[in-house]
């Protein structure tokens, strides 16, 4: 996970055009389903002369199956964690757009689930980040917010490098079975169904504001 970790902050670094999405459905029992999605495909010449060094920045550069073993272990061992499960992981070599998806029977099992895979694969352990609460559910109330161990990764991107990053977009998606009553960040556009609301920023922003994707989410009770 080192190297897959070190070669995405070079992907951020380098490219001018990244899209990164992360879609949540949340289930009135607590379950749901996890999706998250890399997009490097419009910078995937600049990600082909990256691959094409043997080192970068005095670093090693993994090469593409170096990064498919680390994956495929990611996910062999999230699958195998308690209240996880039909864990999917869709590679694309050629566009550079890495998909991933897992079912979860609550946030708490989602959240413990995701920190014990990457210490599993990673030499360095996330420590205190690790029981850090990001997702909290209560039925009627959702609050997510990005990461420790997240917000660590993009705080480490040079300040020389930032500007690449202002054609970069990030997209959050909440998903409920009922209608959204309301949600605090202003960011935020409902759905016309109103069981979705979803944030869209530039990499750049959440560079600058890591607290830009935080979002309070009110639903509809179901005792109404």
């Amino acid at each position: 996970m080192k190297k897959i970790t070190l070669l995405l902050v070079l992907f951020l670094s380098l490219v001018s055009c990244i899209e990164i999405s992360d879609d949540l459905t949340m289930h009135n029992d607590g379950s749901g389903t996890l999706r998250y999605k890399v997009n490097l495909s419009a910078s995937k010449v600049k990600v082909n002369s990256i691959l094409a060094l043997d080192s970068l920045d005095g670093k090693k550069v993994p090469s593409i199956q170096d990064i498919s073993a680390k994956v495929g272990e990611f996910a062999k061992i999230l699958d195998a964690q308690s209240g996880i499960s039909n864990v999917l992981i869709e590679e694309n070599y050629t566009d550079f757009i890495l998909k991933f998806s897992c079912d979860f029977t609550s946030i708490m099992s989602l959240q413990a689930g995701l920190a014990n895979a990457i210490e599993a694969v990673s030499k360095d352990k996330l420590g205190p980040e690790a029981d850090e609460i990001w997702i909290t559910w209560d039925g009627n109330k959702l609050k997510r917010s990005i990461p420790a161990f997240a917000r660590a990764k993009v705080k480490a991107f040079k300040s020389n490098d930032l500007e690449l990053l202002r054609d970069g977009s990030y997209t959050s998606i909440t998903r409920f079975d009922r209608p959204i009553e309301k949600f605090d960040n202003t960011l935020g556009t409902l759905s016309k169904s109103k069981t979705a609301v979803m944030i869209k920023s530039s990499a750049y922003s959440i560079k600058e504001n890591q607290d830009l994707l935080e979002n309070t989410i009110y639903l509809i009770s179901t005792k109404n």
